[in-house]
């Protein structure tokens, strides 16, 4: 309960556009530790950096709620200019898209825009042999968005596209259930949006329960699995569950944020476990921004410390 009055206390805070207009004038040196630039290339660049280390990178251009089909359609563009880069430099495309920037939910002729964007830029990843994840939103998207993975996978495969699954919302245990006879790639995340209680567990001990259960019944039923989380009790505890059921590194990989526990990231990938950042990019940053903040109390002490000092 205290976690989700922090959240919501936050992100409260967070959504006043006074607010909005000092973190936008004086965080940006602060926001570069989550996100890594606003330009393609500088995206690009983070993800040589990670390689380094043995990180790999899953981009997401930020960018949500898109209010024009025209600007949707732009947003898409700029995903398929971000693919076309990364090929050119020999990095395979591995992006993450929420399908709200794309147009999801406004109907245009040939039918819901978010999808005929979002198979312009699964096409194209399958053509650089790449992957696109369809985030997850908040929960009034769930069902589209889950009805749209499945329809992209019967298009172009569940090795090019897959899609998230948030702990903290009731529903998405038999959401995850529901899915099997796709056997998709699911990202397992416990949620950052704020959501009420009568969707979403408002207890973070709920909340961490819920997403054992995904994980460990994701990996059961066979199917690729993104354990999506910096807690490392749970890391620790999917390191055991795949050893004693024999579970192999190859069907699994950690996720993590760009710029949060990188010792660990490449810890884990020292350790010859398959790990991802999420390196987002963009000027678009604030709302993603917020929800970081949003997570954990830690976070807004270091942004005030980093605003005073900029």
């Amino acid at each position: 309960m205290i976690d989700q009055l922090y959240r919501k206390a936050v992100l409260t805070v967070a959504g006043q556009k006074t607010i909005e207009n000092i973190v936008r004038a004086r965080g940006w040196g602060v926001a570069q530790r989550f996100v890594a630039g606003e330009s393609i290339q500088t995206a690009l660049n983070a993800v040589k950096e990670l390689e380094k280390d043995g990180v790999l990178a899953n981009l997401d251009l930020l960018g949500e709620f898109i209010d024009s089909p025209e600007k949707c359609t732009a947003f898409a563009d700029n995903v398929l200019n971000l693919m076309d880069a990364a090929h050119a430099q020999g990095i395979r495309p591995y992006v993450s898209v929420k399908l709200s920037s794309v147009g999801q939910g406004k109907t245009v002729e040939g039918g819901d825009l978010g999808l005929t964007n979002a198979r312009r830029i699964v096409g194209r990843a399958k053509q650089y042999g790449g992957f696109v994840c369809l985030d997850m939103e908040d929960h009034p998207r769930v069902d589209i968005t889950l009805a749209q993975l499945r329809t992209l996978i019967g298009e172009f495969g569940r090795e090019h596209v897959g899609s998230v699954l948030q702990s903290y919302l009731y529903r998405s245990e038999a959401d995850r259930a529901a899915l099997d006879d796709l056997h998709p790639n699911l990202r397992i995340v416990k949620g950052a949006y704020l959501e009420p209680e009568t969707v979403a567990m408002p207890v973070k001990a709920d909340v961490d329960a819920g997403y054992r259960k995904l994980v460990y019944a994701h990996m059961k039923a066979g199917n690729y699995v993104n354990v999506a989380t910096h807690d490392e009790s749970i890391i620790r505890d999917v390191q055991h569950f795949v050893l004693a059921n024999g579970i192999s590194k190859d069907t699994f990989e950690f996720q993590m944020l760009y710029g949060i526990r990188r010792d660990l990231q490449k810890n884990l990938a020292a350790q010859g476990y398959r790990v991802r950042a999420y390196i987002p990019y963009g000027r678009d940053w604030y709302p993603y921004f917020s929800r970081r903040i949003a997570e954990r109390p830690a976070n807004v002490m270091f942004v005030l410390r980093g605003m005073v000092k900029g």
